[in-house]
Protein backbone atom coordinates (compact mmCIF):
# COMPACT_ATOMS: atom_id res chain seq x y z
CA UNK A 1 0.00 0.00 0.00
CA UNK A 2 1.12 3.55 -0.79
CA UNK A 3 0.43 6.74 1.16
CA UNK A 4 0.16 9.87 -0.95
CA UNK A 5 -1.66 13.18 -1.13
CA UNK A 6 -5.31 13.14 -2.15
CA UNK A 7 -5.97 14.91 -5.46
CA UNK A 8 -9.18 16.34 -6.97
CA UNK A 9 -9.52 13.12 -8.99
CA UNK A 10 -9.79 11.16 -5.70
CA UNK A 11 -12.68 13.13 -4.18
CA UNK A 12 -15.43 10.78 -5.39
CA UNK A 13 -13.59 7.89 -3.76
CA UNK A 14 -13.16 9.90 -0.54
CA UNK A 15 -16.89 10.67 -0.48
CA UNK A 16 -17.68 6.98 -0.90
CA UNK A 17 -15.27 6.17 1.91
CA UNK A 18 -16.91 8.79 4.15
CA UNK A 19 -20.36 7.36 3.41
CA UNK A 20 -19.22 3.87 4.40
CA UNK A 21 -17.67 5.25 7.61
CA UNK A 22 -20.05 8.04 8.72
CA UNK A 23 -23.28 7.32 6.87
CA UNK A 24 -25.08 9.04 3.96
CA UNK A 25 -24.94 12.82 3.47
CA UNK A 26 -27.18 15.16 1.50
CA UNK A 27 -26.24 16.65 -1.87
CA UNK A 28 -25.81 20.09 -0.25
CA UNK A 29 -23.51 18.66 2.43
CA UNK A 30 -21.38 16.92 -0.23
CA UNK A 31 -21.17 20.12 -2.25
CA UNK A 32 -20.15 22.12 0.82
CA UNK A 33 -17.49 19.53 1.68
CA UNK A 34 -16.05 19.68 -1.84
CA UNK A 35 -15.90 23.47 -1.69
CA UNK A 36 -14.09 23.27 1.64
CA UNK A 37 -11.45 20.68 0.74
CA UNK A 38 -10.72 21.37 -2.94
CA UNK A 39 -8.76 24.62 -2.37
CA UNK A 40 -6.46 23.00 0.22
CA UNK A 41 -5.56 19.80 -1.63
CA UNK A 42 -2.33 21.37 -2.85
CA UNK A 43 -1.25 22.20 0.71
CA UNK A 44 -0.44 18.61 1.70
CA UNK A 45 -3.25 18.45 4.24
CA UNK A 46 -5.21 15.45 2.91
CA UNK A 47 -3.56 12.03 2.91
CA UNK A 48 -4.83 8.78 1.43
CA UNK A 49 -3.75 5.15 1.65
CA UNK A 50 -3.97 3.53 -1.78
CA UNK A 51 -3.73 -0.06 -2.94
CA UNK A 52 -2.96 0.52 -6.56
CA UNK A 53 -5.60 3.04 -7.60
CA UNK A 54 -8.09 1.95 -4.95
CA UNK A 55 -8.49 4.24 -1.93
CA UNK A 56 -8.38 2.28 1.34
CA UNK A 57 -8.20 5.07 3.94
CA UNK A 58 -7.92 8.83 4.25
CA UNK A 59 -7.39 11.62 6.79
CA UNK A 60 -7.49 15.40 6.67
CA UNK A 61 -5.18 17.80 8.52
CA UNK A 62 -7.22 20.95 9.09
CA UNK A 63 -5.32 24.22 9.47
CA UNK A 64 -6.72 25.69 12.69
CA UNK A 65 -5.79 28.24 15.33
CA UNK A 66 -5.92 27.08 18.95
CA UNK A 67 -5.62 29.17 22.11
CA UNK A 68 -3.63 28.15 25.19
CA UNK A 69 -3.94 30.51 28.17
CA UNK A 70 -5.05 33.23 25.77
CA UNK A 71 -2.23 32.83 23.25
CA UNK A 72 -3.06 31.61 19.72
CA UNK A 73 -0.95 29.17 17.77
CA UNK A 74 -1.40 27.24 14.50
CA UNK A 75 -2.63 23.70 15.07
CA UNK A 76 -3.29 20.60 12.97
CA UNK A 77 -6.86 19.45 13.58
CA UNK A 78 -7.14 15.86 12.37
CA UNK A 79 -10.54 15.04 10.89
CA UNK A 80 -12.25 12.61 8.54
CA UNK A 81 -10.06 9.65 9.54
CA UNK A 82 -11.74 6.85 7.60
CA UNK A 83 -10.87 3.26 6.65
CA UNK A 84 -12.87 1.15 4.23
CA UNK A 85 -14.76 -1.67 5.97
CA UNK A 86 -12.88 -4.33 4.00
CA UNK A 87 -9.52 -2.82 5.04
CA UNK A 88 -10.16 -2.61 8.78
CA UNK A 89 -8.12 -4.78 11.10
CA UNK A 90 -5.10 -4.76 8.78
CA UNK A 91 -3.16 -1.97 10.48
CA UNK A 92 -4.10 0.53 7.75
CA UNK A 93 -5.40 3.10 10.23
CA UNK A 94 -2.24 3.02 12.33
CA UNK A 95 -0.05 3.35 9.26
CA UNK A 96 -2.13 6.31 8.10
CA UNK A 97 -1.95 8.05 11.48
CA UNK A 98 1.83 7.64 11.64
CA UNK A 99 1.99 9.42 8.28
CA UNK A 100 -0.41 12.10 9.54
CA UNK A 101 1.81 12.81 12.57
CA UNK A 102 4.89 13.06 10.33
CA UNK A 103 3.09 15.36 7.88
CA UNK A 104 1.72 17.65 10.62
CA UNK A 105 5.23 18.05 12.02
CA UNK A 106 6.64 18.69 8.53
CA UNK A 107 4.02 21.41 7.95
CA UNK A 108 5.32 23.26 11.00
CA UNK A 109 2.50 22.65 13.45
CA UNK A 110 3.73 22.19 17.01
CA UNK A 111 0.55 20.59 18.36
CA UNK A 112 -2.32 18.57 16.92
CA UNK A 113 -5.78 17.65 18.19
CA UNK A 114 -8.58 15.29 17.18
CA UNK A 115 -11.90 13.90 18.33
CA UNK A 116 -11.42 10.12 18.64
CA UNK A 117 -13.96 7.56 17.50
CA UNK A 118 -11.81 5.05 19.38
CA UNK A 119 -8.92 5.76 21.74
CA UNK A 120 -6.28 2.99 21.26
CA UNK A 121 -5.23 3.82 17.69
CA UNK A 122 -4.57 7.46 18.58
CA UNK A 123 -2.89 6.71 21.89
CA UNK A 124 -0.61 4.40 19.98
CA UNK A 125 0.78 7.35 18.00
CA UNK A 126 1.14 9.75 20.94
CA UNK A 127 -2.25 11.46 21.30
CA UNK A 128 -3.72 11.68 24.80
CA UNK A 129 -7.03 12.85 26.29
CA UNK A 130 -6.83 16.59 26.90
CA UNK A 131 -10.26 18.18 27.18
CA UNK A 132 -13.86 18.01 26.04
CA UNK A 133 -16.64 19.76 24.24
CA UNK A 134 -19.18 20.30 27.04
CA UNK A 135 -22.72 20.27 25.62
CA UNK A 136 -25.27 21.44 28.18
CA UNK A 137 -29.06 21.04 27.85
CA UNK A 138 -30.95 23.95 29.41
CA UNK A 139 -34.66 24.83 29.60
CA UNK A 140 -35.26 27.55 27.02
CA UNK A 141 -37.45 29.41 29.51
CA UNK A 142 -34.53 29.66 31.93
CA UNK A 143 -32.53 31.63 29.35
CA UNK A 144 -35.45 33.94 28.73
CA UNK A 145 -35.18 34.95 32.37
CA UNK A 146 -31.72 36.43 31.79
CA UNK A 147 -32.20 40.17 31.46
CA UNK A 148 -29.84 42.34 29.41
CA UNK A 149 -27.94 44.80 31.60
CA UNK A 150 -27.45 47.41 28.89
CA UNK A 151 -27.85 48.27 25.24
CA UNK A 152 -25.81 45.93 23.03
CA UNK A 153 -25.88 46.46 19.30
CA UNK A 154 -26.46 43.16 17.51
CA UNK A 155 -26.60 42.72 13.76
CA UNK A 156 -27.08 39.79 11.45
CA UNK A 157 -23.90 38.47 9.88
CA UNK A 158 -22.97 36.52 6.77
CA UNK A 159 -19.96 35.31 4.75
CA UNK A 160 -18.53 38.81 4.36
CA UNK A 161 -18.18 39.09 8.14
CA UNK A 162 -15.68 36.22 8.48
CA UNK A 163 -12.67 38.47 9.04
CA UNK A 164 -14.48 40.52 11.68
CA UNK A 165 -15.66 37.37 13.47
CA UNK A 166 -12.06 36.09 13.61
CA UNK A 167 -10.93 39.45 14.99
CA UNK A 168 -13.57 39.21 17.74
CA UNK A 169 -12.42 35.69 18.62
CA UNK A 170 -8.80 36.76 18.90
CA UNK A 171 -9.63 39.70 21.17
CA UNK A 172 -12.03 37.81 23.43
CA UNK A 173 -9.97 34.64 23.76
CA UNK A 174 -6.82 36.63 24.55
CA UNK A 175 -8.58 38.76 27.17
CA UNK A 176 -10.25 35.78 28.87
CA UNK A 177 -7.09 33.61 28.76
CA UNK A 178 -8.89 30.55 27.40
CA UNK A 179 -7.28 27.17 26.75
CA UNK A 180 -8.46 24.79 24.05
CA UNK A 181 -10.93 26.63 21.76
CA UNK A 182 -10.11 26.77 18.08
CA UNK A 183 -10.95 28.91 15.07
CA UNK A 184 -11.16 28.15 11.37
CA UNK A 185 -9.42 30.28 8.77
CA UNK A 186 -11.31 33.06 6.97
CA UNK A 187 -12.11 30.94 3.93
CA UNK A 188 -13.71 28.22 6.07
CA UNK A 189 -15.63 30.68 8.21
CA UNK A 190 -17.06 32.22 5.05
CA UNK A 191 -18.42 28.82 4.05
CA UNK A 192 -19.95 28.16 7.48
CA UNK A 193 -21.59 31.59 7.51
CA UNK A 194 -23.48 30.73 4.32
CA UNK A 195 -25.75 28.16 6.02
CA UNK A 196 -29.27 29.31 5.23
CA UNK A 197 -30.88 27.58 8.22
CA UNK A 198 -28.55 29.17 10.77
CA UNK A 199 -29.25 32.37 12.71
CA UNK A 200 -26.11 34.48 12.88
CA UNK A 201 -25.64 37.57 15.05
CA UNK A 202 -22.54 39.66 15.64
CA UNK A 203 -21.70 42.21 18.36
CA UNK A 204 -18.60 44.32 18.87
CA UNK A 205 -17.23 41.75 21.33
CA UNK A 206 -19.13 38.56 20.65
CA UNK A 207 -21.31 36.49 18.35
CA UNK A 208 -23.76 33.60 18.31
CA UNK A 209 -24.64 30.94 15.73
CA UNK A 210 -27.73 28.81 16.37
CA UNK A 211 -30.56 26.95 14.63
CA UNK A 212 -33.70 24.97 15.22
CA UNK A 213 -33.39 21.23 15.84
CA UNK A 214 -36.87 19.76 16.10
CA UNK A 215 -38.50 21.40 19.13
CA UNK A 216 -35.15 22.56 20.51
CA UNK A 217 -32.60 25.25 19.74
CA UNK A 218 -29.07 24.04 18.93
CA UNK A 219 -26.28 26.55 19.52
CA UNK A 220 -23.16 26.04 17.42
CA UNK A 221 -21.10 28.69 19.16
CA UNK A 222 -21.64 31.64 21.52
CA UNK A 223 -18.69 33.83 22.49
CA UNK A 224 -18.91 37.03 24.55
CA UNK A 225 -16.25 39.38 25.86
CA UNK A 226 -18.39 41.36 28.32
CA UNK A 227 -21.22 40.78 30.77
CA UNK A 228 -23.56 42.95 28.68
CA UNK A 229 -22.89 40.99 25.50
CA UNK A 230 -23.19 37.63 27.26
CA UNK A 231 -26.60 38.61 28.63
CA UNK A 232 -27.74 39.98 25.27
CA UNK A 233 -26.74 36.88 23.28
CA UNK A 234 -28.19 34.34 25.72
CA UNK A 235 -31.40 36.36 25.96
CA UNK A 236 -31.58 36.33 22.17
CA UNK A 237 -31.30 32.54 22.11
CA UNK A 238 -33.85 32.23 24.91
CA UNK A 239 -36.35 34.43 23.10
CA UNK A 240 -37.55 31.31 21.25
CA UNK A 241 -38.81 29.79 24.50
CA UNK A 242 -42.48 30.25 23.57
CA UNK A 243 -41.91 27.41 21.08
CA UNK A 244 -38.58 25.77 21.97
CA UNK A 245 -38.42 23.37 24.89
CA UNK A 246 -34.66 23.24 25.43
CA UNK A 247 -31.46 24.89 24.30
CA UNK A 248 -28.46 22.62 23.66
CA UNK A 249 -25.17 24.50 23.62
CA UNK A 250 -21.41 23.85 23.84
CA UNK A 251 -20.06 25.87 26.76
CA UNK A 252 -16.92 26.28 28.83
CA UNK A 253 -16.87 24.23 32.07
CA UNK A 254 -17.23 27.53 33.95
CA UNK A 255 -19.28 29.41 31.35
CA UNK A 256 -20.93 32.54 32.77
CA UNK A 257 -24.35 31.44 31.51
CA UNK A 258 -24.39 28.84 34.29
CA UNK A 259 -24.14 31.68 36.84
CA UNK A 260 -26.71 33.85 35.04
CA UNK A 261 -29.47 31.28 35.45
CA UNK A 262 -31.92 31.95 38.27
CA UNK A 263 -32.08 28.27 39.19
CA UNK A 264 -29.52 25.48 38.86
CA UNK A 265 -30.12 21.91 39.90
CA UNK A 266 -29.52 18.81 37.89
CA UNK A 267 -27.87 19.64 34.56
CA UNK A 268 -27.51 17.36 31.58
CA UNK A 269 -24.02 17.73 30.18
CA UNK A 270 -22.68 15.57 27.36
CA UNK A 271 -18.90 15.53 27.15
CA UNK A 272 -17.31 14.77 23.79
CA UNK A 273 -13.66 14.09 24.50
CA UNK A 274 -10.78 15.35 22.36
CA UNK A 275 -7.10 14.39 22.34
CA UNK A 276 -3.87 16.32 21.81
CA UNK A 277 -0.36 15.51 20.63
CA UNK A 278 2.82 17.56 20.88
CA UNK A 279 4.73 17.48 17.58
CA UNK A 280 7.64 19.81 18.38
CA UNK A 281 8.57 20.26 22.04
CA UNK A 282 10.50 23.53 21.70
CA UNK A 283 7.95 25.20 19.42
CA UNK A 284 4.97 23.98 21.45
CA UNK A 285 6.41 25.38 24.70
CA UNK A 286 7.33 28.69 23.04
CA UNK A 287 3.91 29.15 21.38
CA UNK A 288 1.85 28.36 24.48
CA UNK A 289 0.67 30.96 26.98
CA UNK A 290 1.22 30.63 30.76
CA UNK A 291 0.02 32.40 33.92
CA UNK A 292 1.97 35.67 34.14
CA UNK A 293 2.86 35.20 37.86
CA UNK A 294 4.41 31.76 37.16
CA UNK A 295 8.20 31.90 37.16
CA UNK A 296 9.95 28.55 37.27
CA UNK A 297 12.36 26.13 35.67
CA UNK A 298 12.08 22.38 35.17
CA UNK A 299 13.93 19.61 33.38
CA UNK A 300 11.95 17.03 31.41
CA UNK A 301 12.91 14.06 29.29
CA UNK A 302 10.42 13.06 26.59
CA UNK A 303 10.29 9.55 25.16
CA UNK A 304 8.74 9.77 21.67
CA UNK A 305 9.44 6.80 19.38
CA UNK A 306 7.74 8.46 16.39
CA UNK A 307 9.26 11.93 16.34
CA UNK A 308 12.30 11.40 18.55
CA UNK A 309 12.67 12.39 22.18
CA UNK A 310 15.24 14.27 24.19
CA UNK A 311 15.82 16.31 27.30
CA UNK A 312 14.84 19.97 27.69
CA UNK A 313 15.15 22.63 30.35
CA UNK A 314 11.85 24.52 30.53
CA UNK A 315 12.05 28.19 31.46
CA UNK A 316 8.70 29.87 32.24
CA UNK A 317 8.39 33.57 33.08
CA UNK A 318 6.07 36.50 32.43
CA UNK A 319 3.49 34.44 30.56
CA UNK A 320 6.04 33.02 28.10
CA UNK A 321 8.06 29.83 27.94
CA UNK A 322 11.11 28.30 26.29
CA UNK A 323 12.44 24.76 26.02
CA UNK A 324 16.23 24.66 25.81
CA UNK A 325 17.70 21.34 24.64
CA UNK A 326 20.01 19.63 27.13
CA UNK A 327 22.90 17.75 25.57
CA UNK A 328 22.98 14.01 26.12
CA UNK A 329 25.28 13.15 28.98
CA UNK A 330 25.10 16.65 30.49
CA UNK A 331 23.98 15.15 33.78
CA UNK A 332 20.62 16.94 34.03
CA UNK A 333 17.89 14.84 35.59
CA UNK A 334 14.20 15.56 35.79
CA UNK A 335 10.76 14.19 35.07
CA UNK A 336 10.43 11.54 32.37
CA UNK A 337 7.33 11.75 30.17
CA UNK A 338 6.03 9.55 27.39
CA UNK A 339 4.72 11.35 24.31
CA UNK A 340 1.25 10.79 25.73
CA UNK A 341 2.32 12.14 29.11
CA UNK A 342 3.72 15.31 27.56
CA UNK A 343 0.44 15.87 25.68
CA UNK A 344 -1.53 15.52 28.91
CA UNK A 345 0.84 17.79 30.87
CA UNK A 346 0.62 20.43 28.12
CA UNK A 347 -3.17 20.26 28.52
CA UNK A 348 -3.10 20.90 32.25
CA UNK A 349 -3.45 17.36 33.61
CA UNK A 350 -1.80 17.34 37.08
CA UNK A 351 1.53 15.58 37.49
CA UNK A 352 0.10 13.39 40.27
CA UNK A 353 -2.46 12.03 37.80
CA UNK A 354 0.22 11.45 35.18
CA UNK A 355 2.41 9.52 37.60
CA UNK A 356 -0.46 7.33 38.81
CA UNK A 357 -1.46 6.68 35.19
CA UNK A 358 2.07 5.59 34.27
CA UNK A 359 2.61 8.51 31.88
CA UNK A 360 5.29 10.20 33.98
CA UNK A 361 8.20 8.99 36.12
CA UNK A 362 11.58 10.16 37.34
CA UNK A 363 12.51 13.11 39.54
CA UNK A 364 9.56 14.64 41.44
CA UNK A 365 11.22 17.92 42.42
CA UNK A 366 9.74 19.84 39.44
CA UNK A 367 6.19 18.53 39.75
CA UNK A 368 4.76 21.53 41.58
CA UNK A 369 6.40 23.94 39.15
CA UNK A 370 5.05 22.02 36.15
CA UNK A 371 1.55 22.00 37.66
CA UNK A 372 1.70 25.76 38.18
CA UNK A 373 3.03 26.54 34.70
CA UNK A 374 0.71 24.28 32.69
CA UNK A 375 -2.47 24.71 34.77
CA UNK A 376 -5.49 24.80 32.46
CA UNK A 377 -9.11 23.67 32.08
CA UNK A 378 -9.15 23.09 28.33
CA UNK A 379 -12.38 22.86 26.36
CA UNK A 380 -13.64 23.35 22.82
CA UNK A 381 -16.84 24.86 21.49
CA UNK A 382 -16.19 23.46 18.02
CA UNK A 383 -16.42 19.92 16.67
CA UNK A 384 -14.48 18.86 13.58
Amino acid sequence: MEIRDVTPDDLDAVLDLRKRSFGPTSASERDRWRRAVTPVLGEGRYLGVFEGTRLAAAARLRSLTQWWHGRPQPMAGIAGVTVNPEDRGRGVGTRLMRAVVDRAAALGDAVSTLYPATTPIYRGVGYEHAGAQHNVRLPAEALRGIRPSGQVKLRRMGPDDAAELISVLHRVYAATRVSGPVSWDERTWSLWLEAEDDFLYLADDGFVIYRWKGDDILVDSLVAGSAETARALWTLVGSASSIAQHVIAPVAPDDPVLWLLRERGKEQVKQVRWMLRVLDVAAAVERRGYPVPATCEAVITVEDPLLGGGTWRLEISGGSGAAVPVAEGAGASGAVLTANGLAALYSGIPTATLRLAGLMSGDVRYDEALDMAFAARPYMLEYF
